[in-house]
């Protein structure tokens, strides 16, 4: 079972958000909106800055303009320092002024049309253009080939003489075995070359790095590929 470990940063976060709730809350109260009203205003601030916030950086995200976000981030981010300023002191509660009753009463319309407006604008994926570029790398890229060309075949000349008989080819040099030992260093050394430069090794690269000759480096490239 997993212990629960207390965070200092969701500790403070927790501190923080009681702290401007109970500051909201106070303001409301004076405001006249009492009861369960007093309490809704504390949760309707937050709630919209966290979501203001939370759409901002999914916006950012996907490379879409966010001022609309910022613009309601900062509103409900002034709604709630103004609450937590208002209560130090520099406002008696007992005596509210008018506008701050005003402001009270008309938060709920416009969070609601703060809340709708961020909940309404989706973010979406940019279109990757067709031209662009692959970003794979070029020894990941499949090569462009070019169309083959159909070679038109000659006519077989009559001739009177008889066409001596070609020679028979030349047989095949013997394999060279290859020891296990040599063959899995020299994987080891193909599979380094290609982490280090994103290409696979080279024969002369392969038997400049074993120092065999080139009889036994073709042998190990050709059991490599």
């Amino acid at each position: 079972m997993r212990k629960l470990r207390l965070d200092a940063v969701l500790v403070q976060a927790a501190i923080a958000g009681a702290l401007s709730f109970a500051h909201l809350h106070d303001i409301a109260g004076a405001a006249n909106q009492n009861g369960w009203k007093a309490w809704a205003y504390p949760v309707s601030v937050d709630l919209l800055l966290v979501a203001a916030w939370h759409r901002m950086r999914v916006l950012r995200a996907n490379g879409q303009p966010a001022q609309a976000a910022w613009t309601w981030f900062a509103i409900a981010l002034a709604a709630s320092l103004g609450a937590n300023i208002a209560t130090a002191g520099l406002l008696d509660l007992h005596h509210v002024p008018s506008w701050l009753r005003i402001l009270v009463a008309g938060w709920p319309a416009l969070a609601f049309f703060g809340g709708t407006l961020l909940a309404h604008t989706p973010a979406t994926q940019q279109p990757v253009a067709e031209d662009e570029e692959s970003e794979l790398p070029l020894y990941e890229q499949e090569p462009e080939l070019p169309e083959p060309t159909p070679v038109e075949t000659p006519e077989p000349i009559e001739s009177a003489e008889p066409v001596p008989a070609l020679p028979a080819p030349a047989p095949a040099p013997p394999a060279v075995a290859v020891p296990a030992a040599l063959l899995d260093h020299a994987r080891k050394v193909a599979d380094d070359h290609h982490a280090r430069t994103g290409a696979p090794i080279d024969t002369d690269t392969l038997r400049s790095r074993l120092g065999v000759p080139p009889h036994f480096a073709d042998a190990i490239a050709a059991q490599l590929s």
